[in-house]
């Protein structure tokens, strides 16, 4: 409920750039590192790789990310546009101004404890996600894994 909440927050006062919050971090992220490829976006968001190409996949539609040459040939590196630099200048402002109306609410006290948690839950989920790849689904994490009757 609380990341509904917020997300919707931000939201709101993003509308007027066209973006919302999740298409705003991507494109930030992008901005700070140049040129991003899946893997770089996907660790540094925190985000599955599916809803990850599904908003790059619009973003590049939107015309403000483009994909950038690579020398191998299946990594997806991506850049911004200028549509995409002007979209994330309108958009700083109004982020700022829902950052600062949290801040207001909340408190840098009470925001920098928040922070503080999030970041372990993070380091705990990022940790999870790691000791299960490789895994099927489902399937708990003490299993030994069942050998396939197709040959690979």
């Amino acid at each position: 409920m609380v990341t509904r909440a917020m997300t919707q927050l931000y939201d709101d006062v993003l509308r007027p750039s066209g973006l919302r919050v999740t298409q705003f971090s991507i494109l930030a992220t992008i901005a700070r590192m140049g040129e991003a490829n899946l893997r770089q976006l996907t660790d540094t968001l925190a985000l599955d790789q599916t809803t990850l190409t599904r908003s790059l996949n619009l973003l590049e539609r939107a015309g403000v990310t483009e994909r950038v040459p690579h020398p191998d040939g299946r990594i997806k590196a991506m850049r911004l546009t200028s549509k995409g630099r002007r979209a994330l200048e309108v958009a700083r402002p109004l982020w700022a101004q829902a950052q600062e109306k949290v801040l207001r609410e909340l408190g840098t006290n009470a925001w920098a404890d928040a922070q503080r948690r999030l970041a372990h839950l993070l380091y705990v989920a990022v940790k999870r996600r790691g000791s299960n790849r490789g895994r099927r689904r489902g399937q708990p994490s003490s299993a030994p894994r069942k050998r396939s009757l197709v040959a690979r």
